[in-house]
């Protein structure tokens, strides 16, 4: 049986050149963002210990979940009850326990159009339709705004006596589609104005407990289906903890899943803060970002199920790399190295890398020996080569970092759409979509990569755009105040 062998690393130690006592008539004029170092100690990073990381945990887990599986299949229950339960066990981040039973109950109501088949009358209750709708879409199914038809007719009766409603119908708007005119013009704006006014106009006793009104300002803060599903996970817990009618099974499971989870996340963090100062990138390339820790906890906000590990192992290295190439780009490179820098990821050749300047040939290795691992190891699980696609996304977003570069060396103020039209591959995103897309998913297409690769998938763009706004908004500040080119704001 033929082997595969996975392609050559190259090692390089260089560090960035210095200049000798005397010379500093070749110095090169660097700029500077005058990055912080890290907060995160390695050393402190390795000693960090879970007590919930042992085997006993894990059973004692295993008996919980056991108990809420049997809640989830009782036949006793209301299907109402059913949909709670599994909104309780989304937001509480241990829904993944239960994908098979969940996806099965969703199905059967859908399948059996159960939606106007009910023990109680559906018509009449907003919070169990608006949660429906809401579980439903979320899980892929085809419904219609129109099941909210009965209470726009009616919409004068809504009171936030009806708080539970409100809450359930404010969320399910937004998961809305292009087509849903009656989502987006009429009843989020509905719900948002009932609920800020139960807000302004209720004290937080008024309704049993103040977890009512927490949970009102949260969503109203943003929307649970816009949160990072981590931090809205270690959220409810508390709050749900202090709802009067908690199911106390609920709350240890959910407490014991979250900290055994949480001890998978420091051993992967502890595995790429070694990777990272193994790289020398952060202690070498002293202009550049050193957040290792930071782009770990990026990933959390992808994927968050101890399953996929791997997956966030390698997106780290992928967010971190990145990181540190567009500050080479961004703040320390000069025209000509760049141009330089940017053929070589075009040619993806190592056997060029003395063309390059010595502070770029450490970060060139690094990236090419990870792209090379990551391929090698696909081709090996999977069967599909993807090392073109993966280099060509490199190519790619350094292609759009060097047009940037160009902005500002020659005083270029592109207007907002010709900005736009390379700042949504700048970004990133589409890099970072093609290695998770090539990570993650066990039905890799070449198909889908070639489409990928050729930047022909609308909701990639619409994506990538959304996240070069949102990038915007936090950094043109501090990228403006250093003259950086024009941003979208």
């Amino acid at each position: 049986v033929k082997t595969i062998r996975r392609p050559k690393s190259f090692t390089c130690t260089v560090v960035a050149k210095t200049v000798p006592a005397g010379d500093e008539s070749s110095v090169v004029p660097r700029r500077s963002a005058n990055y912080q170092p890290s907060l995160w100690d390695h050393h402190h990073l390795l000693s960090v210990e879970n007590i919930y990381a042992t085997d006993k945990s894990g059973r004692e887990r295993d008996l919980l979940k056991e108990k809420v599986r049997k809640m989830l299949v009782d036949e006793k229950a209301t299907y109402l009850d059913k949909l709670e339960l599994i909104d309780d066990l989304q937001k509480l981040g241990i829904a993944y326990h239960f994908e098979r039973e969940i996806d099965n109950i969703l199905t059967d109501s859908y399948k059996k159009d159960s939606r106007i088949i009910r023990t109680y009358d559906m018509e009449k209750d907003l919070h169990a339709t608006a949660l429906e709708f809401r579980l439903l879409r979320q899980h892929g199914f085809n419904v219609s705004e129109d099941v909210f038809d009965v209470f726009m007719k009616n919409c004068g009766e809504f009171e936030c006596k009806d708080i539970n409603g409100l809450i359930s119908l404010y969320e399910a708007s937004y998961l809305s589609t292009k087509s849903d005119t009656k989502l987006q013009k009429f009843i989020r704006s509905f719900a948002t104005q009932k609920l800020r006014d139960f807000v302004e106009t209720h004290s937080t006793t008024e309704f049993g407990s103040c977890d009512v009104q927490e949970i009102v300002v949260q969503a109203l803060d943003m929307p649970y289906y816009w949160r990072m599903r981590r931090l809205a996970t270690r959220w409810y817990i508390h709050v749900y903890g202090k709802r009067h009618n908690n199911n106390l099974v609920l709350v240890e499971f959910a407490k014991l899943d979250f900290n055994i989870v949480q001890a998978v996340h420091q051993e992967e963090i502890k595995y790429v803060s070694s990777w990272w100062r193994e790289t020398g990138l952060g202690n070498q390339l002293h202009f550049a970002r050193d957040r290792i820790v930071e782009n770990y906890f990026w990933t959390i906000g992808q994927i968050q199920e101890p399953q996929f590990g791997n997956v966030r192992r390698i997106m780290t290295k992928v967010n971190a790399l990145l990181t540190t190439i567009d500050d080479i780009y961004d703040i320390y490179g000069t025209l000509e190295e760049l141009q330089l820098f940017t053929v070589a990821f075009e040619n993806w050749d190592v056997n060029r890398l003395d063309e390059l300047p010595e502070y770029m040939r450490l970060c060139f290795l690094v990236v090419y020996n990870e792209v090379n691992s990551i391929g090698c190891d696909i081709l090996r699980s999977k069967s599909i080569n993807v090392i073109p696609f993966l280099k060509k996304s490199w190519a790619d977003v350094c292609k759009a970092y060097l047009v940037e570069a160009k902005w500002y060396k020659r005083g270029h103020k592109p207007n907002l759409d010709e900005y736009m039209q390379n700042a949504w591959i700048s970004i990133s995103a589409p890099t970072i979509f093609v290695h998770f897309y090539c990570v993650f998913s066990d039905q890799l297409s070449i198909q889908v990569l070639e489409t990928l690769s050729q930047h022909q998938q609308n909701l990639v763009r619409c994506s990538a755009s959304v996240f070069r706004l949102a990038n915007d908004l936090v950094t043109s500040p501090d990228e403006l105040a250093r003259g950086d080119v024009l941003k979208s704001i």
